[in-house]
């Protein structure tokens, strides 16, 4: 299968820091992919870079196309959506407004109504149905992380890139997260997760990549690399692994 997403040598400075250096990677549609690797290591960054947030050296490719260089609103409107680790939704604005907004301006909705009918299906599909009137700064964190992900479904991504979507929740918030996760990825939609839970990473994930001071150090099935040396010493340590492979 081609890839949907391909990154080659991808790296970031910032001012002399080296954040990202040469990192590779590729997913497929339908594809969920663990982006793992201690505080520090570069995902958030990745997922910036790929996107169009910071500047970056390197190639990124999407959907048959290079998007190195292009703006984040032009990514974003060829189905290369995100969500962020701290969710800041339009606090007084509707839960419809909000999600209405990724339906008008990446999701290719040609008025108001016709955005705001299409974020009506994908609330219900992240089960906001009922908040849809609410000011989206009056939800929980639950509510607010769910949210975030029915931004980026309204714009009909083909892919998503999320980042600690399940930070802050508790296990029963989580298993509905997983379940939704996988619901998407089961319509085609490839996902990048950034994931410090390794029971999520195992249980979820088709593979997974590591980071560790900006290199991609492993990349592969959930228990080959939970189990590499190079991960247990750099990330996990060796109880941490035993548990999460147990």
């Amino acid at each position: 299968m081609t890839a949907l997403l391909r990154v080659s040598g991808l790296s970031v400075r910032f001012g002399g820091n080296t954040v990202l250096a040469g990192v590779s990677l590729a997913a497929e549609p339908g594809e969920i992919i663990g982006l793992i690797g201690p505080n520090g290591a570069g995902k958030t960054t990745f997922i910036n870079a790929v996107t169009g947030a910071v500047p970056s050296r390197g190639e990124v490719a999407f959907a048959g196309r290079r998007i190195s260089g292009l703006p984040p609103h032009r990514i974003a409107r060829l189905g290369l959506a995100r969500g962020y680790q701290i969710v800041q939704p339009f606090p007084e604005m509707s839960v419809l407004d909000n999600t209405a907004a990724g339906a008008l301006f990446a999701g290719a909705a040609a008025s108001l109504p016709e955005a705001r009918e299409a974020a009506r299906a994908v609330l219900a599909r992240v089960g906001l149905a009922t908040e849809a009137s609410r000011p989206a700064g009056s939800l929980t964190l639950a509510q607010r992380k769910r949210l975030e992900v029915a931004k980026g479904l309204a714009s009909r991504p083909k892919m998503l890139l999320l980042d600690e979507v399940n930070a802050g929740l508790n296990a029963s918030e989580i298993e509905h997260a997983l379940d939704l996760i996988r619901g998407i990825a089961q319509d085609g939609v490839a996902i990048l997760l950034v994931e410090h839970l390794m029971r999520v990473v195992a249980g979820l994930c088709h593979r997974v990549a590591v980071l560790h001071h900006g290199v991609l150090i492993a990349e592969g099935t959930p228990n080959a690399v939970l189990a590499d040396p190079a991960v247990v010493e750099a990330y996990l340590g060796k109880r941490y692994a035993e548990r999460a492979l147990s």
